[in-house]
């Protein structure tokens, strides 16, 4: 709120136009760092909180309803991230910000707003298959969107064991690996016994009849004999991300 804005609403309250508790809701919202749009209330006080920014999921919003929360959120100095969109969501939001980068195999659009920062902290992302790729490629642009240096290990699934042992040396230097995997869901153990960091194991729809659309594959890493793993829901990508690069981010702080 700038100052005639504030100046505007104060002189209604003294003509009666606006009552104390409708200006105090008002007060406490730009305290508080929300911001209200036709269709959502924007935290902008979450990067301060939380380390990040507020986050959009696609789903169910019309296009300009997203365009309208990239606007506040970019208005704040603050990078944008949108989940699970369509390519009609794409496209109206790129026209907004032709700067912004869309990711149609992940699904996701971002944009930067803010100059001048480094990656920070190591994760690597694993993907079992090349029809895990969808789940993956979420995980990958949710850790950019982080600003976090990020590796992509494609299709070293367990059936071909060989290919993973490959990357082993490179994979231990991570501060946190995320693995996606469909089917029976065993890559995140595998994977898991060989590092000293944490492995965060995102299952995916991926498999035949009895995968159960990946309800085989999470209950087979939730029972996980390897100590450091931990399992994220369903075919969510950004969710096990997102942990990854939180602990990627502390990580590259205390080396500093």
């Amino acid at each position: 709120m700038d100052p005639d804005e504030l100046k505007n609403v104060l002189e209604q309250l003294s003509r009666g136009a606006e009552t104390v508790d409708s200006v105090m809701s008002l007060v406490s919202s730009v305290l508080d760092g929300r911001t209200q749009t036709m269709d959502a209330c924007v935290d902008l006080d979450r990067e301060r909180r939380c380390g990040f920014p507020e986050v959009v999921y696609g789903t169910g919003k019309t296009p300009e309803a997203i365009v309208s929360i990239f606007e506040q959120i970019s208005l704040a100095g603050q990078d944008c991230l949108v989940t699970r969109v369509s390519e009609e969501q794409a496209k109206v939001i790129c026209q907004r910000f032709p700067k912004s980068i869309a990711n149609s195999i992940a699904r996701t659009v971002r944009l930067e707003i803010a100059t001048g920062i480094e990656t920070t902290g190591r994760v690597a992302v694993i993907s079992a298959g090349t029809s895990d790729r969808p789940v993956a490629e979420e995980a990958l642009e949710t850790l950019k969107w982080m600003r976090c240096g990020v590796d992509f290990i494609q299709d070293v699934g367990v059936a071909g064991p060989q290919r993973l042992l490959r990357h082993i040396d490179r994979l231990q230097l991570m501060d946190a690996v995320v693995v996606v995997a469909g089917m029976e869901g065993a890559l995140p153990s595998v994977v898991a016994g060989h590092l000293n960091c944490p492995v965060f194991a995102v299952p995916t729809s991926v498999g035949y009849g009895t995968s159960f659309g990946g309800i085989a594959a999470l209950l087979s890493m939730l029972n996980s004999c390897v100590s450091n793993v931990a399992v994220v829901n369903i075919d969510a990508g950004f969710r096990g991300a997102y942990l990854a690069g939180m602990i990627a981010r502390r990580c590259a702080r205390s080396r500093s």
